[in-house]
């Protein structure tokens, strides 16, 4: 079974972030695929410095670095904030790529050679397009294989139903076959 974990970028009550996320969940678990919901406000995450790095390396992102190398797979799904993703989950990033015990450098372990997908809702008609952009190029970085497809729901304010569910079919249909492409390239990868 494939591991999967979902990571939102808001901790926002109401996130409509947070609700796609949880939408991209239920549809990987669809897809038979073992899924991890993160809650980035359940981590006690300084923001980054090597100073703090080198003192003590801190127990909440070493387990949040943990969370995420036991995967095949991230989803990410980010707010968009001044056109670029939110410092909460830049953070998050950053700590999970950084070297533990033995590791080089570069080990990035948490990351290295795993699938990636990413999905963004905003209330501008852009839909987070802006903010998905610099979190390929971030990923990409740390050496995660980002799949094509990618989520953007426009208009936010209006794209949820009360259920949680999106109106439009399009967006929907975006949200399961990209659900279904990270679950099979994550396994691909995987063997």
């Amino acid at each position: 079974m494939t591991n999967i974990a979902v990571i939102a970028g808001s901790v926002r009550e109401g996130s409509y972030n947070r609700a796609l996320a949880e939408l991209a969940a239920d549809s990987l678990e669809a897809q038979g695929a073992r899924v991890t919901r993160i809650d980035l406000g359940a981590f006690d995450l300084p923001l980054y410095s090597a100073a703090i790095e080198a003192g003590a390396f801190p127990p909440d992102a070493l387990r949040l670095k943990t969370l995420f190398a036991e995967q095949d797979a991230l989803l990410f799904v980010s707010p968009e904030y001044n056109g670029s993703l939110p410092p909460l989950l830049k953070n998050a990033i950053d700590w999970a790529s950084r070297p533990t015990g033995d590791e080089g450098l570069v080990a990035l372990t948490a990351y290295r050679g795993k699938a990636a997908a990413i999905m963004s809702a905003s209330i501008s008609p852009f839909g987070g397009l802006r903010g998905l952009m610099h979190l390929r190029q971030i990923l990409s970085t740390v050496q995660m294989l980002v799949i094509p497809e990618q989520v953007v729901v426009p208009n936010a304010h209006a794209a949820f139903a009360e259920d949680g569910s999106l109106k439009e079919p399009l967006p929907a249909s975006l949200v399961e076959m990209t659900a279904a492409r990270l679950v099979a390239v994550a396994g691909a990868l995987a063997t």
